[in-house]
């Protein structure tokens, strides 16, 4: 069932949406070489608890036979594409890193991704970024009222797969509001004119990610979560929790503009 939020839902979960850009600002900042992914962990964990917000990946289960996972944020290494547990590996100069982070405030939850690298980025992993952040930036633009699902997926993947990057269907976008995932799924590909009518109030996480070897096969890890590409290559992952409107798509977790005055 597909839930429509009121305006005053909507500022609600731009309140969710700014706590995890600070989130995500905060984690950006403290990501150098021989910085453990726990140690990520704690920055974010540290952020939510100082914007008095909940933790929603934290014993999350997208599967009742899955384990609950054991972080408030997930942090995927080079050929970790989603879903990275932070352990206690530490990044190295030239690492892709994609941090997933969430947040939830007076039971909205808002949801976004980043990804980057650390030190300086070699071209082809800033191309990859820069591809998969440009798909973002299309399913967005395709997320107007009256369009179909189907024109925020086929956005996204006419740009991924322009650039020969491997695009998979599976994980991919969903609904978001009460809770973490909601109907409906935003698949990272798809064909224009199809499925459901976006209607102003319609709430979504649009998240493309791509695998820089152009296959579209992934595994899971061992630890029950970390989904890794199946050819081995790197990949990145960027999201936005994006609602529809009537004034057109209005993105929940943007960083907040501050002005200042004198």
């Amino acid at each position: 069932m597909l839930e429509l939020r009121t305006p005053g839902e909507l500022d609600a979960m731009r309140a969710a949406g700014e706590v995890v850009a600070q989130v995500l600002a905060a984690v950006r900042e403290a990501v150098a070489p021989g910085v453990r992914l726990r140690e990520l962990d704690d920055v974010a964990r540290d952020a939510l608890r100082a914007a008095g917000a909940g933790a929603p990946f934290e014993h999350y289960r997208m599967l009742p036979s899955m384990p609950a996972y054991p972080a408030v944020i997930c942090t995927s290494v080079n050929d970790v594409a989603l879903h990275g547990i932070p352990t206690v590996r530490r990044l190295e100069e030239g690492d892709l890193l994609s941090v997933d982070a969430g947040a939830s405030v007076d039971g909205w939850v808002g949801d976004s991704a980043i990804s980057l690298t650390v030190g300086a980025p070699s071209a082809e992993d800033a191309a990859l970024i820069a591809t998969t952040e440009r798909a973002l930036q299309a399913g967005i633009a395709a997320a107007v009222a009256g369009a179909r699902l189907g024109d925020v997926s086929a956005a996204i993947g006419a740009v991924g797969r322009s650039a020969g990057y491997g695009v998979n269907t599976d994980h991919g976008g969903h609904g978001v509001g009460r809770t973490m995932h909601e109907e409906p799924h935003v698949p990272n590909e798809g064909r224009p004119g199809r499925g459901v009518r976006l209607r102003p109030g319609l709430v979504v996480a649009i998240e493309p990610w791509f695998m820089a070897g152009g296959d579209d096969s992934y595994w899971i890890d061992e630890d029950g979560w970390s989904v890794r590409t199946g050819d081995g290559s790197r990949a990145a992952h960027v999201e936005h929790t994006v609602a529809v409107t009537e004034d057109g798509p209005r993105i929940l977790t943007a960083a907040a503009v501050r002005s200042s005055v004198g």
